[in-house]
């Protein structure tokens, strides 16, 4: 019985810390999951989908003319409701509800300040500047969620559009939705997921009382027929 009382104690507390470590593994995965089909769902919900997911910049009008597409909006932010479903339906074991998901796009500025530019100038050959979108801290400050995601707040902050020429480091979308077929179009999404999970026996075991999960998924945008 004197054993049993001196290991006892020892045995529950690791068996429940692999087990939260666990849980906490199982949900990362899920949130990861969730960061990826949304992603998938903005990448094929481009301007020409039919029901395409925006950005906050809208297409430069010359490329909707040269290619005949039509700029409306569908699934649109600060929310993107159809984004949003998209990832958190995937999510298992999980509030749902309580995953949050938010998008910001990347794309080429050429000389002349316009963004939703090809890789390379077409007369000249020259390369094209490449800005990463960025989204903001706590404390309002830009960052690229692919290298900073450890710094962005669960739920995310309202993402907003550039309003330099060309986009400043300030601004968060630095492309529109766009995308076509014939690769003059690079613009990129970026889908930042996050979870605030509460684990059991929080405060026990050293584990604190909320743990921001954080997920983050790049892709090319596609042209849809």
């Amino acid at each position: 019985m004197v054993e049993m009382a001196l290991v006892m104690p020892l045995f529950i507390m690791i068996l429940f810390g692999i087990i939260i470590l666990g849980i906490g593994v199982f949900y990362q995965q899920q949130l990861q999951n969730a960061a990826r089909e949304a992603a998938r769902h903005a990448i094929i919900s481009s301007t020409t989908a039919q029901c395409p997911t925006v950005s906050h910049l809208p297409p430069v009008p010359s490329q909707l003319q040269a290619f005949n597409l039509f700029d409306y909006q569908c699934d649109t932010p600060p929310d993107w409701p159809d984004m949003t479903a998209a990832g958190r339906r995937v999510v298992f074991g999980m509030d749902r509800d309580a995953v949050h998901i938010s998008a910001c796009w990347s794309g080429y500025v050429d000389s002349t300040g316009n963004y939703d530019a090809p890789a390379k100038d077409p007369v000249s050959g020259a390369a094209n500047t490449f800005l990463s979108c960025t989204m903001r801290t706590a404390a309002n400050v830009p960052v690229d969620p692919r290298t900073s995601a450890d710094q962005l707040p669960c739920p995310p902050m309202p993402t907003v559009a550039s309003a330099s020429s060309p986009p400043s480091t300030d601004g968060d979308d630095k492309a529109s939705n766009l995308a076509v077929s014939t690769g003059a179009n690079v613009n990129q999404v970026t889908i930042y997921a996050c979870y605030a999970w509460s684990p059991p026996m929080a405060g026990f075991l050293l584990i604190p009382q909320f743990v921001n999960m954080r997920a983050v998924v790049t892709e090319a945008l596609q042209h849809q027929q």
